[in-house]
């Protein structure tokens, strides 16, 4: 007999998720950033595994900003590299990967910004997944949301010559997450209620919004399924 009260939660096509909070969740534990910084990528590890577990089509990490890369002690820089390595080979290796489908996206000035060793592994992964369809997960390295915006407009100044040919859909396909839903749905932690350069502001227009008092690390499984319970019962009227 089926439970007539029982409907259906409504999953975000597109989530989010800005990870603040490491580098606190560091220093209250006497620790140095960088293990910070790890127990973050273990908490995404738990994330992935969480989404798509629970059904999320589309999901989105912000690892690194350029500022993050450029202004940060070269200590502290040179660890978090080093754990993008570590994370992203075991990513690769992961039975979930090739189990949902799962195609990898790095988003950003990685290429410009990474030792050679570290684009490898990111390249490998981007090869290897290219031909799944049923799920994207979406790493933003090196990346801000006004560099994007700014180089989107650089392409299409040298592409058009004329304004009226400018529409939402040719700044869509400039932009580096052309091949991304729009975001419905963006979750930061850190206990720091505001968005931060700009992230994805072409995409993030319509966006619901959630901030979780949780440093990142502390963020896990259990805390992504109440966000998204959260998630299934808001309304969503997008001006109406």
């Amino acid at each position: 007999m089926k439970n007539k009260g029982k409907t259906k939660k409504i999953m975000p096509q597109h989530l989010v998720i800005i990870p603040d909070g490491n580098r606190r969740w560091a220093r209250k534990r006497h620790k140095k950033p960088w293990k910070g910084h790890e127990a973050g990528a273990e908490a995404i590890e738990i994330l992935v595994r969480q989404g798509l577990k629970l059904g999320v089509k589309n999901m989105s990490f912000w690892g690194s900003s350029l500022d993050n890369l450029s202004k940060r002690p070269w200590q502290e820089t040179r660890a978090l590299l080093k754990i993008y390595e570590k994370y992203f080979k075991r990513l690769l290796e992961s039975k979930d990967i090739e189990k949902y489908k799962v195609r990898i996206n790095i988003i950003g000035r990685w290429e410009e910004q990474f030792p050679r060793r570290l684009k490898k592994i990111l390249k490998d992964g981007i090869k290897k997944t290219r031909s799944y369809k049923e799920r994207t997960l979406n790493f933003f390295l090196a990346y801000n949301g006004d560099d994007e915006m700014l180089q989107t407009i650089k392409k299409i100044v040298e592409k058009y010559n004329s304004a009226k040919k400018i529409t939402k859909k040719v700044i869509k396909e400039h932009l580096m997450t052309k091949d991304l839903p729009e975001v419905d749905y963006l979750i930061r932690t850190g206990g720091e209620p505001h968005l931060s350069a700009g992230f994805m502001m072409w995409d993030t227009a319509n966006a619901q919004l959630y901030f979780s008092d949780k440093l990142f690390p502390d963020f896990k499984g259990s805390e992504l399924k109440l966000a998204l319970e959260e998630f299934s019962q808001r309304e969503r009227r997008k001006g109406k």
